[in-house]
């Protein structure tokens, strides 16, 4: 990387004409108040212009290529390539590799002698530095994301009680509003990391000598085998307002542990808070039915049972019997009978006695082979309404998905009623948000995918934002989720389709004809107004 700047990084940028004097002068007179900041970070902090303009030119000031470095740019762990502590103290951060080549990102300000020595370090390790620049603050919340602070101050970690180490693991991970916290040993360090929002986060390292300890103590709260060096099931109960599901699973360097993080008497959330599309005559249009099935289909961990619960919900009302069996039951809702699935109870067992209990509506946890899908369609064919889950990419899939453990197509065609596929999406952090103009290359990409499906686009008035990162949101730039949803309401056209033995392309093509539209064009209208970002939903479903 060569420095071509010879005057001051502000003159540099008035003469591009990227910023003007009176930005210059205020962006001084905020350094006097805030010495350690330099000049190009003080331009981003008081959003004189768009981001990436300013990145561009203050790179091509100092000839180097720029970059707004977010959490879905980076395609690799950073200290598979880096060592954390040479990532922290040089503000270096890899991000990508290919041919070859590291994509390494330093500050704006960067230090050209740590530049060097990074340089160096990758190519020790046979590849090529390709130098990015970006603004200080979005490397410091990648770095925030590398190192968490699970007690006050993390280096004396290792010289907290075993007690005290689980209890504040766990705590912090409520704090943070973690749906997941997951221990497990590396060849020489214990890695600690929180799923917050639907992303891993590294919290900690704890040394390797902790391992026996920290096993034990885990078992002891969740009621497992202290012996038994097998995968195991438990519980912790001691933390209130939460249950805590726990599994382990030896693996090479000891026993992993996941801790799934349930809030007990959770609010069931309505249809569309969970940023379900349409309104209250399109969920009665497409929940409201007897005689029939609803499935909800995705990946794990893309919310089903959420939506499900939310479904319930609407539908609960005391003239109607709702009885469900899941596996398991994560949020009581009262008025409903909730069965959960143990050792000694199958779905497809209680759901045959479920139907010996005069039921309206029926939610069955997950629909996971030809037995249980029977029993379930021979619920709907004799008048009842049922609800279930089952995992596939996207709502047509699921007429595939049931085809292949067993159901005949007349069954799916003559008891299946809707189908919805979702997935969830971060939600731009409202606090640390900041506020800009689609790009052009933003609004080419998304007018080509919304006419792909006949949907128009206007821009008009709209903005997007670019995640910044604060303590609300743990750095991250984002908080909290929400689901973008498709849904195949199946029409009689669909049916006779369906029961033909027609293939999922022919069925695609008729749905699109009669008004489905694919998460995408949900996705798209989401980001359109604000709520998330075209590079999340990007990682989320891959649009180009």
């Amino acid at each position: 990387m060569d420095i071509r700047r010879k005057q001051p990084m502000g003159v540099e940028l008035v003469k591009m004409g990227v910023v003007k004097e009176s930005d210059i002068e205020r962006a001084l007179q905020f350094q006097k108040e805030n010495p350690n900041m330099k000049i190009g970070d003080i331009l981003y902090e008081l959003d004189v212009c768009e981001p990436t303009t300013l990145i561009n030119a203050i790179a091509e000031i100092v000839g180097a290529k720029g970059i707004l470095l977010t959490s879905n740019l980076i395609k690799i762990n950073i200290t598979d390539y880096i060592p954390k502590d040479v990532a922290k103290k040089d503000k270096a951060i890899p991000f990508d590799v290919s041919n070859g080549k590291l994509k390494v990102c330093f500050p704006n300000n960067f230090d050209t002698r740590k530049m060097e020595a990074v340089r160096l370090l990758v190519l020790n390790k046979g590849l090529i530095m390709d130098p990015y620049v970006t603004f200080s603050q979005q490397i410091d919340k990648v770095l925030a994301s590398l190192e968490g602070n699970i007690v006050e101050d993390i280096e004396d970690i290792d010289s907290t009680s075993t007690t005290g180490l689980v209890d504040n693991i766990i705590k912090t991970g409520i704090e943070r509003r973690a749906s997941d916290i997951h221990i497990e040993p590396l060849q020489n360090e214990i890695r600690v990391r929180y799923r917050i929002d639907g992303e891993l986060y590294t919290a900690a390292a704890i040394k390797i000598e902790k391992q026996s300890q920290l096993i034990g103590r885990l078992k002891a709260i969740s009621n497992m085998h202290q012996e038994k060096q097998e995968a195991q099931d438990g519980r912790i109960t001691s933390y209130e307002n939460y249950n805590i599901r726990v599994s382990s699973q030896p693996n090479i360097y000891g026993e992993k542990f996941v801790l799934r993080l349930l809030k007990k008497n959770t609010d069931v959330r309505s249809i569309f808070e969970l940023g379900y599309p349409g309104d209250d005559e399109s969920v009665r249009k497409s929940f409201n039915k007897k005689n029939s099935i609803t499935i909800i289909a995705a990946p794990t961990g893309e919310g089903k049972t959420t939506t499900l619960y939310s479904i319930i919900d609407y539908l609960n009302k005391p003239e109607i019997n709702i009885t469900t069996i899941e596996d398991p039951v994560e949020i009581r809702i009262n008025g409903l009978n909730q069965i959960e699935i143990g050792p000694k109870a199958t779905f497809s067992g209680s759901l045959r006695t479920v139907l010996r209990q005069d039921p309206d509506v029926i939610l069955v946890g997950e629909i996971r082979d030809l037995e249980t899908a029977e029993i379930a369609i021979q619920a709907g064919q004799t008048g009842h309404y049922v609800l279930s889950t089952i995992h596939t990419i996207d709502s047509i899939e699921v007429i595939n998905r049931l085809r292949k453990i067993g159901v005949s197509d007349y069954d799916i065609g003559s008891i299946l009623a809707t189908s919805v596929s979702e997935r969830l999406v971060r939600k731009v952090c409202p606090k640390c948000k900041r506020e800009r103009d689609f790009t052009q290359e933003e609004k080419e990409i998304m007018t080509k995918l919304m006419n792909r499906y006949g949907e128009e686009i206007n821009f008009e008035g709209k903005k997007t934002y670019d995640t910044v990162g604060c303590k609300y949101c743990n750095n991250t730039g984002f908080y909290e989720r929400i689901g973008i949803f498709e849904i195949l309401d199946i029409t009689d056209e669909i049916r006779e389709l369906i029961v033909q033995g027609a293939s999922n392309m022919e069925i695609r093509s008729k749905a699109l004809e009669l008004g489905y539209r694919p998460l995408v064009v949900d996705g798209m209208r989401k980001v359109l107004d604000g709520i998330t970002t075209l590079d999340e939903l990007n990682n989320k479903i891959l649009l180009y």
